[in-house]
């Protein structure tokens, strides 16, 4: 998939608001204090009563807690709307994170479709993806994948492994936005893998076997729904 939304809460209230630091442990990221977005939230914060940012207090803590973000060369923080601090949080390049809050959520969707239009005209680029089937369970290629990312992901490449319960095979991804480097991986990963490209998932599969219909079996149905007819 191109492209994933997630709204989160984004009050500092929000104890249990566990979205940045979930996707930063699913992508093996640092959490960390955004300078940009915490200068932008002292700066354009309304608060009612007078707040001190500059002496520690459980609510500055609290506060902060909200400005800190997945951290790494895959993450892109952009603000799209002039009268809020809260950032859009891009991670792996297509996951955008926006905040809970309805108003809010609303301007910065509007404020993502300016951002998309500008990215098409200057890029001109979308993310590709490339399938890979492989009849080897994921703990015999877990090793030769992990080695993979290490290799790639300074290109913006992850790779992915899915597999396919109840299936013969099992299919492994590589996403990112450099065709040219991604067709040149995939004959080394069809080897690495023991496997081959495929265009849909399953494709490769057996077909199911179909349930044969005799003629005999016919006439007797059409027999049952006569007599049901009658009887009614």
């Amino acid at each position: 998939m191109d492209v994933w939304w997630r709204w989160r809460g984004a009050g500092w209230w929000c104890h249990d608001d566990i979205t940045y630091s979930s996707l930063a442990a699913a992508f093996g990221l640092p959490l960390r204090l955004h300078d940009e977005t915490f200068r932008r939230m002292r700066l354009l914060s309304k608060h009612k009563v007078p707040f001190d940012w500059d002496t520690p207090s459980p609510t500055r803590t609290a506060r902060l807690r909200m400005a800190e973000l997945p951290a790494g060369d895959n993450v892109r923080i952009v603000y799209v709307s002039d009268d809020t601090w809260v950032p859009v949080a891009i991670i792996n390049y297509n996951i955008h994170v926006l905040p809970g809050v309805p108003s809010i959520f609303a301007s910065q969707l509007d404020g993502m479709k300016k951002l998309f239009e500008e990215e098409k005209r200057t890029e001109g680029k979308k993310l590709v993806r490339v399938l890979i089937s492989t009849a080897l369970p994921e703990s015999e290629v877990a090793e030769y994948l992990t080695e993979l990312q290490e290799k790639v992901g300074a290109k913006g490449v992850k790779v992915g492994s899915y597999p396919r319960w109840g299936k013969d095979h099992n299919t492994v991804t590589l996403v990112g936005k450099d065709e040219a480097y991604i067709e040149s991986l995939v004959k080394e990963v069809e080897e690495g893998v023991k496997g081959t490209r495929i265009t849909v998932e399953g494709e490769d599969e057996p077909e199911e076997p179909k349930e044969e219909i005799k003629d005999g079996n016919i006439e007797q149905a059409k027999a049952a729904d006569v007599k049901d007819a009658e009887a009614k």
